[in-house]
């Protein structure tokens, strides 16, 4: 594995960084103090954001994105994360990979679109009484014919009130396994409008303002077979083919942020004076830095290696996991240092040190929590010993 970038790499990273600030940066206290993104800004930094090639650069060039490998693509995530998340995420499109299931007709109705910025996707999989366990999710879908009826509930559904259409996974039949009965799942593409399809506002949240969470809810909302993506009774296998690199996404958004907290913090320390020298210069302050370089390094570290396995085809669920784990706490840890040795001053909306504090919080529950993460890990470790 070689650690050096190459000029490729470091030209995207560039390109990225400075259209985050000359694009992003400056509208962040906006959307922050308003909790609002204006869809007229919105467009015009996506239509910037497309001039630029940002736009989509994590799909594959043969469907009209940039192609990048996935270790690229992650430097390129890296550098859209140290934004305000509802300006990087819906401005800076990356339409979810799982639509490269779409087949025939769906690529010209979903997958196509929303690759040139005229559509946006939202995941449904959580409901009210089924978060980590999906297996128990409530949602439903009887066959009619050669119609599917959906019911249930789908709740957090992130940047659903934007989407064009969802990417719904309900239950379609059950099984019996060595462990019991299990739900199957199938994953539906849902538009906006369809009968029985409405979207209502969801909760109020700390974390990554503009950027809303919404609820999703069917009433006998019928469907044709057409709108399947992948096979009846095969949803988990869609989500496993395309999602698993989703966590290395989140990893890598939080290594941005807590690298633009680590340059405000040191920033600080070295103009700082306190009792007539730098604050950097006193062990408390020093000591806190060196910690929050180190665990900056190993979380970048293993998300690296991840995506670099991840092209390699040698990845494991527990590669993946490490990473989200790690770069997840890693980012709680170093925005509480940074404000720290701010003091006061780090809980003012002046600097962006509040907003990345709270931001952090969501990043340990979503995309699987980190009680998940060690779960995938400490099993692949005991698999091999019959545990």
């Amino acid at each position: 594995m070689d650690f050096g970038l190459t000029e490729e790499q470091q030209m995207i990273v560039d390109t990225t960084r400075a259209f985050v600030e000359a694009e992003l940066y400056p509208h962040e206290a906006e959307v922050e103090r308003t909790g609002i993104l204006r869809e007229e800004l919105r467009k015009e930094i996506a239509q910037k954001a497309i001039a630029a090639g940002l736009y989509a650069a994590n799909m594959p060039v043969e469907v009209g994105g940039a192609g990048l490998d996935t270790l690229t693509w992650l430097l390129y995530e890296k550098e859209l994360g140290k934004a305000n998340y509802a300006l990087h995420w819906t401005c800076v499109s990356r339409p979810s990979n799982i639509l490269l299931a779409c087949e025939g007709d769906q690529r010209e109705a979903y997958l196509f679109p929303c690759i040139r910025g005229e559509k946006h996707d939202c995941q449904a999989m959580t409901e009210p009484g089924a978060g980590s366990d999906l297996r128990g999710m409530k949602s439903f879908a009887r066959q009619d014919g050669d119609d599917f009826v959906l019911n249930g509930t789908k709740h957090f559904i992130s940047h659903a009130d934007v989407a064009d259409f969802a990417i719904v996974w309900v239950a379609t039949g059950e099984e019996d396994t060595p462990r019991g009965r299990k739900k199957l799942i199938t994953a539906f593409l849902v538009d906006k409008g369809t009968p029985g399809f409405s979207v209502r506002e969801g909760y109020r949240n700390v974390s990554h303002r503009g950027y809303n969470n919404m609820v999703l809810e069917f009433d006998e909302c019928r469907l044709p077979k057409s709108q399947i993506l992948g096979e009846v009774h095969k949803g988990f296998e869609v989500a496993g083919k395309w999602l698993g690199a989703t966590r290395l996404q989140v990893a890598s958004t939080c290594l941005g942020r807590a690298e633009r907290a680590m340059g405000h913090a040191l920033a600080y320390a070295a103009e700082r004076t306190q009792f007539g020298q730098q604050i950097a210069k006193f062990q408390g302050i020093s000591f806190k830095l060196a910690d929050m370089a180190m665990e900056l390094k190993a979380a970048e570290l293993l998300t690296r290696e991840a995506a670099w396995k991840y092209d390699q085809g040698t990845v494991t669920e527990a590669d993946m996991a490490m990473a989200k784990l790690k770069a997840t706490e890693v980012l709680a840890k170093i925005a509480d240092e940074a404000i720290q040795i701010h003091g006061g001053m780090g809980l003012m909306d002046e600097l962006p040190l509040e907003r990345i504090w709270r931001d952090a919080r969501v990043e340990r529950i979503w995309e699987g929590t980190s009680e998940i993460q060690r779960h995938i890990i400490s099993r692949e470790l005991l698999r091999p010993l019959g545990a």
